[in-house]
């Protein structure tokens, strides 16, 4: 794009040095070949018309937009009488050039119907002193190379369209640049989104866990049961540990972008106390990294809030895979009797963060109490993800 820019401006650039060379080159042939000139009688009028139309010739270096489409089309139209004029005196044909530079000018800078006009009246004036010569002899210069200097209207469209397809690629250039950048920044908010809900996933499954054994300790202390306590503290040492790898196992699936899904849940259930299942439905395969990805997190935050609101109750995942979508399901039984429940730890955002991580990739999850069956009075969080 930055290429498509510098490429447009260099063309601007060259362009207008293209046109400076070519009108100085056209006032030049036209000095050297254009005859009779004099100092008095028809070479003084030859003179006259040639000086004057070398200073209609420089409007090609007027910038593009200076003047309205009204007094351009009449100035042009004045250039096409004086190139005539000047055509009916010269014995040489050279004049010509001007009529020739003036209609591929109109062409370029004027819009197509008065590009036309302009070049037909031009052609018609610049054959009609050929035709039908005033004054002295008119020498050998064909009629038709008149009409033919009109014909230069259609090399001066054609640069007008290749130019505005320029000036349209490089608006589009620009437009996509900047739809690049804004997708860009998106993607990196999405990234940073991505990153915080992996650091609460991880803090939040390994501190709740540490927060609740801790708790115990405090509670068996107090009641004097120091062996337990002993217990409870290494419990959750033993969580504060399994939350240093959770870290690191982040850290490199940031980095590395993939998860093996049920090697990672079965460790996540063995690493929490309590008693937890993992079942399969369908033939186990592959999923992308992304919706693996999603699974496990979703799986960390849900068994965070079945140890955080009932701490002891019995776990069951179960990962279903079928061939429109993949289903995922954590189930807690409802805490045992005399269980306390830490509802004052939780910060709020973790069921926001695991839709807003299904919802990126497509899926919708469901999470609510149970209501009967031998789960009454359980929690169960349901993940579906398109294949």
């Amino acid at each position: 794009m930055h290429r498509l820019r510098a490429t447009a401006h260099w063309l601007a650039q060259d362009n207008n040095l293209l046109q400076l060379f070519i009108s100085g080159t056209g006032i030049a042939v036209c000095a050297v070949l254009v005859h009779p000139r004099g100092t008095s009688g028809t070479g003084l009028v030859v003179l006259c018309l040639l000086v004057l139309n070398s200073l209609l010739l420089t409007m090609r270096l007027i910038p593009e937009g200076a003047l309205s489409p009204g007094p351009q089309t009449a100035l042009l139209c004045f250039g096409g009488v004086a190139a005539a004029a000047l055509m009916s005196q010269d014995h040489s044909g050279a004049a010509s050039l001007f009529a020739f530079y003036l209609a591929g000018h109109a062409g370029f800078r004027l819009e197509r119907r008065r590009a036309l006009a302009v070049a037909a009246v031009t052609a018609v004036m610049c054959a009609a002193v050929r035709l039908f010569p005033i004054g002295s002899d008119p020498g050998e210069v064909p009629w038709y190379l008149g009409v033919l200097a009109g014909t230069t209207v259609l090399v001066g469209i054609s640069n007008r369209l290749h130019a505005e397809s320029l000036r349209s690629a490089r608006s589009a250039a620009e437009q996509a640049e900047l739809a690049a950048r804004a997708e860009a920044r998106a993607e990196a908010l999405a990234e940073r989104a991505r990153i915080a809900r992996d650091v609460h996933d991880v803090l939040a499954h390994s501190l709740a866990g540490v927060n609740m054994q801790l708790e115990v300790a405090d509670a068996l202390l107090e009641s004097g049961a120091a062996a337990e306590a002993r217990q409870a503290t290494q419990r959750a040492q033993s969580l504060v540990r399994a939350g240093l790898t959770e870290v690191q196992r982040t850290v490199r699936d940031l980095r590395e972008d993939a998860l093996p899904l049920l090697d990672t849940l079965r460790s996540m259930l063995g690493s929490i106390p309590g008693t937890g299942t993992l079942t399969l439905d369908g033939p186990p395969h592959e999923l992308p990294v992304r919706p693996a990805q999603v699974i496990v997190r979703c799986a960390q935050e849900a068994l965070t809030n079945a140890h955080k609101y009932a701490p002891g109750a019995p776990v069951r995942l179960h990962l279903a895979y079928g061939p429109e979508a993949t289903t995922f399901e954590v189930v807690n039984s409802a805490p045992p009797d005399g269980s306390r429940p830490l509802a004052g730890a939780g910060s709020g955002m973790g069921l926001v963060g695991m839709r807003e991580r299904v919802e990126l990739v497509g899926g919708t999850v469901t999470a609510g109490p149970i209501v009967d069956g031998d789960d009454a009075g359980g929690w169960q969080v349901r993940v579906v993800i398109p294949a």
